[in-house]
């Protein structure tokens, strides 16, 4: 027997003896969620679970997130799952429902905490051909995000690849999405203020027409972004807000609009901040009115590096064959994973969590859910990339 092949019938095991724990683990988070660098609840659960199977886990600095290293020398691998919730009512009538009010797990980091856990339990009953550092990361779903706290306080040292795994709910339960280079897109805030002297709607000549320049910064900025940018960036401007004046016959004094920019090219990410604030200031001039623009980058784009994308494929096909590998759509939402990206190679993963038949839904909502049989399906991927990436750095 082929060690992969081995290695599969060993995690297997480990899982039918488990399933039970994975799926407890992952209500209970889901019952008891926490925003952002809030986690203080998260992180001694999870702690807790790892010193239960003898490992010795660090909370990280800023007090919630932890990281835990298994195995004492040779080639180190990273594995990622964020834990933070969202600001978000859980509209779902089930067991596990939320007991925060307007807090809940909708986008999964419940799923992936367990799915960590227990690979690291998988994983610490082993002998391995070197070490793996664990990272529970707080504080995924903010600005700039709490990779960047992780990345500062040396969760990334000695690291030769890291890896991490996110929920698909489009994605049948059994198969991992997967795919080269850019996976999701950098995602930016642009916020943009408009003063001028406003007036009379009778006597437009003599006001400066925030309400006109607001409309030209409308349909004229992702335009002339567009003949800008290379296309190939697949940069797109949309706007969520847009506010002005209380009267028909009266022309404010200001307005406002607010929205987001995303971007796959790293380059072109780089350089959008200057490039908007330009073109905002020569959109309005004609106006006479004055732009007040506040340009908030956010998390670049997660590229994933090409050859540990192939330390997943052979992942998924010695873990769970080759019917579980899926090749996966760009996303143009952001993910923060990408902060880990800029010091290391790595790769992130989708993770089918539909019921296969069930219809399709999406994350951020407060009826999502999963197929919690997709745990059992994260774990053992989980362990196998763990082990094919040790391979790969030690050859």
């Amino acid at each position: 027997m082929t060690e992969p092949a081995k290695l599969a019938l060993e995690v297997d095991a480990w899982v039918q003896g488990h399933e039970a724990d994975l799926v407890r683990t992952r209500r209970h988070l889901h019952a008891h969620p926490e925003l952002a660098f809030a986690e203080h609840r998260t992180t001694a659960v999870i702690g807790a679970a790892l010193e239960s199977i003898g490992l010795t886990p660090r909370v990280l600095p800023d007090g919630t997130g932890l990281t835990c290293e298994i195995g004492s020398d040779g080639p180190l691998v990273a594995l990622r799952a964020d834990i933070d919730a969202l600001p978000l009512a859980d509209e779902k009538s089930v067991p596990y429902r939320s007991t925060v009010e307007n807090v809940c797990h909708g986008c999964g980091h419940d799923a992936h905490a367990a799915i960590l856990v227990g690979a690291a339990a998988a994983l610490a009953a082993r002998s391995l051909p070197g070490r793996v550092r664990l990272i529970f990361q707080p504080a995924e779903e903010t600005v700039p995000g709490g990779a960047v706290s992780a990345v500062s306080a040396g969760a990334l040292d000695g690291v030769g690849r890291i890896f991490a795994l996110h929920c698909d709910p489009r994605l049948e339960t059994g198969r991992i999405g997967l795919r080269a280079g850019p996976i999701t897109a950098a995602c930016d805030q642009l916020d943009v203020r408009l003063v001028g002297a406003g007036g009379h709607t009778a006597r437009p000549h003599l006001t400066q027409d925030v309400v006109y320049a607001l409309g030209r910064l409308i349909t004229d900025l992702p335009g002339l972004l567009s003949r800008r940018v290379d296309p190939r960036a697949a940069l797109s401007l949309v706007w969520g807000q847009v506010e002005a004046g209380r009267a028909a016959n009266a022309i404010p004094m200001s307005g406002r609009l607010r929205g987001t920019l995303r971007v796959f090219d790293r380059h072109a990410w780089d350089a959008a901040g200057d490039l908007v604030r330009r073109l905002v200031d020569e959109i309005v001039a004609p106006c006479g009115v004055r732009a007040e623009t506040t340009y908030l980058r956010g998390v670049p784009p997660v590229v994933n590096d090409a050859a540990s994308v192939e330390v997943q494929r052979a992942a998924v096909l010695s873990a769970l064959g080759p019917t579980a590998v899926a090749d996966t759509e760009q996303s143009m939402g952001g993910e923060d994973f990408a902060w880990y990206l800029d010091s290391v190679p790595g790769a992130l993963a989708r993770l089918g969590v539909r019921r296969p038949g069930a219809p399709p839904f999406d994350l951020h909502q407060g009826t999502f859910d999963i197929d919690e049989d997709a745990l059992e399906v994260g774990v053992r991927y989980t362990v196998a990339v763990a082990l094919e990436a040790l391979g790969s750095l030690g050859r």
